[in-house]
C-alpha cells in the first residue's frame, strides 16, 4: 500500500472485529512511526498499549462511568473553541449529521447519540487501545509533533492492514485511565487510539473534507504549476 492509498483509506473506524492485533505488527509499527518529525528531537510522546485483561478493565471503569451520566473528569486541556466561529462550527455540525446519519440516528434522539458516543469507552469493539501522553512541560509545538506521531502511527497501521480510530474522549475520564496505567504525574493524556481490524458489516460515513480552494491559497510560480 503507497502513502497516498494510506490515506485515502485511513478514517476513523468505530466498529472493529475482534481479532488479535499481533504483537509483532504493533512493535514495527511503533518502531517506525518514532521517525515522525519533531522539534528539535524532543520526541514527546509517551505511548501505552492496552489489550487483554488491562484493557478489558478499564473499559470497564470508563463504561461504568458513562452508563451512569459522569460528565467526567476536569478537563487537561480545551478540545475545541468554546464558540467555533464559521467555518468550523458548519464543518463540525455537518460531521456530526453524516455520522449519526449513517447510522439511523436521528437529530432528536438523544438517548441514541449518548449511546453512540459512549462506545469511545468500549473503543468500538476493538482488542487493542494505544493511550498517548505529553509531558505537561511541554508547549503548542510539541502538541503538534503529537499530532504528527499519531497520524503516522495511524497511516502505517493502514500499510499493515489495520485500522484505527483516534479519540480524545479517553481525556474525558483520564483519572479511571490513570487508575489502570499509572502514568507519572507530570504527563497528561492527550487521547487513544482504538486499534483492530474494521467490521465490514458495519455502517459508517465517509466525512467529507473541505474544497482545496477553501483551505489553500498558491502563491509565486506554483500558482501556474498546473497549467503546464
Amino acid at each position: 500500500m503507497d502513502v497516498y492509498e494510506a490515506v485515502a483509506s485511513r478514517r476513523a473506524v468505530r466498529a472493529f472485529t475482534e481479532e488479535p492485533v499481533p504483537r509483532a505488527v504493533l512493535e514495527r509499527v511503533l518502531a517506525a512511526a518514532a521517525r515522525s518529525p519533531s522539534g528539535g528531537n524532543l520526541q514527546p510522546w509517551q505511548v501505552c498499549v492496552l489489550t487483554g485483561a488491562p484493557l478489558a478493565e478499564l473499559k470497564k471503569r470508563t463504561g461504568e462511568r458513562a452508563a451512569a451520566g459522569d460528565p467526567g473528569d476536569e478537563r487537561q486541556y480545551r478540545m475545541y473553541p468554546p464558540e467555533p466561529r464559521s467555518p468550523y462550527r458548519e464543518r463540525r455540525s455537518a460531521a456530526a449529521a453524516q455520522r449519526f446519519g449513517a447510522l439511523g440516528i436521528r437529530r432528536e434522539d438523544a438517548e441514541a447519540r449518548r449511546a453512540a458516543v459512549a462506545a469511545n469507552w468500549r473503543c468500538f469493539g476493538a482488542p487493542c487501545l494505544l493511550l498517548c501522553y505529553i509531558d505537561r512541560a511541554m508547549g503548542a509545538a510539541q502538541w503538534a509533533d503529537l499530532g504528527m506521531y499519531l497520524q503516522t502511527v495511524m497511516l502505517l497501521l493502514r500499510a499493515e492492514g489495520l485500522h484505527s480510530c483516534a479519540q480524545m474522549a479517553w481525556s474525558v475520564y483520564h483519572r479511571s485511565v490513570a487508575e489502570v496505567v499509572s502514568p507519572p504525574e507530570e504527563l497528561i493524556l492527550f487521547a487513544g487510539v482504538s486499534i483492530g481490524f474494521a467490521d465490514p458489516s458495519a455502517p459508517f460515513a465517509r466525512i467529507d473534507r473541505a474544497p482545496l480552494a477553501e483551505t489553500v491559497t498558491f502563491l509565486g510560480d506554483a500558482a501556474g504549476a498546473g497549467d503546464a
